[in-house]
């Protein structure tokens, strides 16, 4: 696994370059854009498309060249492969033929916008890129249900510029308008830009100024203040000394907006407490 620049080509290692030539072909998932990086180091080498739509379909004829001694470098069309990029099923293919694989380290989106967010940088957590429509609401939901469990990281997602507006407006209903978050765009280009400030401010901005090119979105944890989680674990208390942990949570569920498994989990985890105690 190669890793390639997430935008300026100058951000790839000596040691990629040197895979790149010397493999026996590069999987790669658009020859288009990998054939821009590759002339513009001098390498010519056979590429082979591999991505969503026919990574399955060829992974046995890929595995027996493995087998037969042939080296593979594989790449996406930026940043490190697999991360939110084909070739999860090859490597998990190779891995199970007893197959050797590598990764060659290098350029990755999240972590270098994670590094400009301003935002805390350990622990984080990267998402990929959001479902779309009612899907996308559920997604994040779920995530405040468990910053209200007790998670609290930076959070992270790809985003398409025509639809981050309505990302960043979803977000704001189900995590609130002064939650602190970061939009990298154009990352390692020459228009490289880093807006930071709430998620009311983010989309005032972007509201003025249409975003453009490719988009790495960060949320920063909850507030160190946020009562989310203990409110819930007050109403879960106070439902249990009258309730079984089942209907405790399906009540509590209701109150507070929140998926019934995730609730569910916290009211036994806190009947278990108590019982311990």
């Amino acid at each position: 696994m190669v890793a390639t620049p997430v935008g300026n080509l100058a951000d790839i290692s000596q040691r990629a370059l040197d895979a790149l030539r010397t493999a026996d072909a590069i999987l790669c998932e658009d020859t288009r854009v990998t054939t821009k990086l590759l002339r513009h180091y001098g390498i010519s080498n056979q590429l082979f498309p591999l991505h969503d739509h026919n990574e399955q379909d060829r992974i046995p004829a890929l595995i027996e060249r493995l087998q037969q001694g042939q080296c593979l470098a594989l790449v996406s069309d930026a940043g490190t492969p697999i991360v939110s990029d084909p070739g999860y099923r090859l490597v998990r293919a190779a891995q199970a033929e007893n197959i050797a694989i590598t990764s060659l380290p290098g350029a990755n989106a999240a972590v270098t916008a994670l590094t400009l967010s301003g935002l805390p940088p350990i622990p984080f957590m990267f998402l990929g890129f959001p479902p779309r429509g009612e899907a996308r609401r559920h997604s994040f939901t779920a995530l405040r249900a468990a910053e209200q469990a007790g998670l609290a990281a930076t959070l992270i997602w790809y985003e398409s510029p025509h639809r981050l507006l309505e990302t960043l407006k979803t977000q704001q209903q189900v995590f609130g308008s002064d939650r602190p978050a970061a939009v990298g765009r154009e990352l390692t280009k020459h228009f490289e830009e880093m807006i930071r400030g709430s998620l009311a401010e983010l989309i005032a901005h972007f509201e003025e100024t249409a975003p453009r090119g490719e988009i790495t979105l960060l949320l920063g944890p909850p507030a160190a203040d946020d009562t989310g989680a203990q409110e819930l674990d007050q109403a879960l208390q106070d439902a249990l000394k009258t309730h079984s942990v089942k209907d405790a949570a399906a009540l509590i569920a209701g109150i507070v907006n929140l998926p019934k498994r995730t609730v569910y989990n916290r009211a036994l985890e806190l009947a278990r407490q108590k019982k311990g105690g």
